[in-house]
């Protein structure tokens, strides 16, 4: 087995969440990932959200594993000259810092491009082009502006957020495969190229689905949202499952802060549920036969289901929906993940020494390639192979001894 990406260095110059979920995925395809960071500091979430004093966030770790990390003044001489002798010899440039900070710093694309060519050269922003584009962005920001918050939630509260990071890791995801696709066709042309992903733009499209739901609004009534008053936007829907058919999060045993399994009630799969539950004369009473009859006093409907779930755990639930055909799945929360053995057994979690800080449990790759081999390796130490990196592009002992004391690194 080997490595997807290997043989491509990527230059991460990114921090926070949504650069360097893009680069941690990028590093376990086999990419070499070099994280440039500021001398004494790092990235900030190094320091953000500590359970420990003095070592690296499990923000932090989470989030920049199987990388290289290197050190550099990038407002020194001799940084500048590193960093350059770096680009030179590097497929992919990341950076999601403001918009024009680079440039300001004496790196547009117009130079970057004369230094090599071939780099592909990769950025988020908050926004595209426009009346935001110097506006800032964080992750719920993003989920604001992107029309995500405005569909999340009940028809009467107010607009919430999803857990689901989907502003920052969201648009890392769309960014790694506009990388890729450079790369790909790189292998066309020879030439690099800019890419740009927008948060605002990436959650916009993780919630097209709702753009199509405002189209329908003009065209009659969404069924999904039964018992709501339509204006001219797309309502909140609560737990509806937004495909068209009903479903719900019901009260489970031992009723715990998350013993709940979400039931979708299918045509096809009222009258099992019925036989289920015990209520087996539903399945030809009128007021309850079809989906246009349940529609009309779904929490009835659901309150009926309820009443079968609350006396079994949210597992035997999901097992004893699934042997007749019912789309239901338990609400996992984050202890009954870390605590499920099957995750380690597959390779989704992973237990990860650090020399600092003890192991902490990794999220791993979602992605499986049958010919890419990269086990999970834990985030670098700032600064940890700067004499390793600057080496493999040319600088011996005394050099870099010289830059150090200079404070280039």
């Amino acid at each position: 087995m080997g490595k997807a990406l290997d043989g491509v260095r990527v230059l991460d110059m990114t921090h926070v969440q949504s650069g360097p979920s893009a680069t941690q995925i990028l590093a376990w395809f086999g990419a070499d990932v070099i994280k440039v960071e500021m001398p004494g500091r790092g990235d900030i979430t190094r320091s953000q959200l500590r359970d420990k004093s003095n070592v690296d966030s499990l923000y932090f770790t989470m989030l920049n594993s199987n990388k290289r990390s290197i050190t550099i003044n990038m407002k020194s001489p001799q940084g500048q000259e590193a960093f350059i002798k770096l680009l030179e010899q590097s497929d992919v440039l990341i950076e999601n810092f403001g918009p024009g900070v680079l440039d300001r710093q004496g790196f547009p694309w117009e130079k970057i491009q004369k230094i090599n060519p071939r780099v592909i050269y990769a950025s988020v922003k908050g926004f595209g082009p426009g009346p935001y584009v110097d506006c800032k962005a964080y992750e719920t920001v993003a989920q604001a502006m992107g029309g995500s918050m405005s569909t999340t939630g009940w028809h009467d509260g107010p607009p919430t957020s999803t857990g689901a990071q989907i502003g920052d890791s969201g648009t890392g995801m769309h960014l790694v495969a506009g990388v890729l696709a450079a790369l790909l066709q790189r292998t066309q042309t020879g030439k690099g190229q800019r890419v740009e992903v927008a948060m605002q733009d990436c959650v916009l499209n993780l919630v097209r689905v709702k753009m199509r739901d405002q189209q329908r609004l003009v065209h009659g009534p969404l069924r999904e949202y039964p018992n709501t008053e339509f204006g001219d936007a797309v309502p909140r829907s609560g737990n509806a499952s937004g495909g068209g058919q009903p479903g719900q999060a019901l009260r489970c045993a031992p009723g715990g802060e998350n013993d709940y399994a979400y039931v979708i009630i299918q045509p096809q799969g009222w009258a099992p549920l019925m036989r289920l539950v015990g209520r087996e004369e539903l399945i030809e009473d009128p007021a309850y036969a079809t989906p246009e009859a349940r529609l009309s006093h779904l929490p009835d409907c659901f309150g009926i289901i309820q009443a079968w779930t609350s006396q079994r755990s949210k597992i035997e639930v999901m097992q004893a929906l699934n042997e007749i055909d019912v789309p239901c799945g338990p609400i996992l929360s984050m202890k009954d993940l870390i605590e499920d053995r099957s995750m380690y057994d597959r390779g989704m979690l992973v237990d990860v020494p650090h020399p600092e800080r003890g192991n902490y449990v990794q999220v791993a790759l979602p992605i499986r390639l049958s010919d890419n081999d990269v086990p999970i390796e834990r985030s670098p130490l700032l600064g940890e192979h700067t004499e390793e990196i600057l080496a493999g592009v040319g600088y011996d002992a005394d050099a870099i001894a010289a830059m150090r004391t200079a404070g280039a690194i």
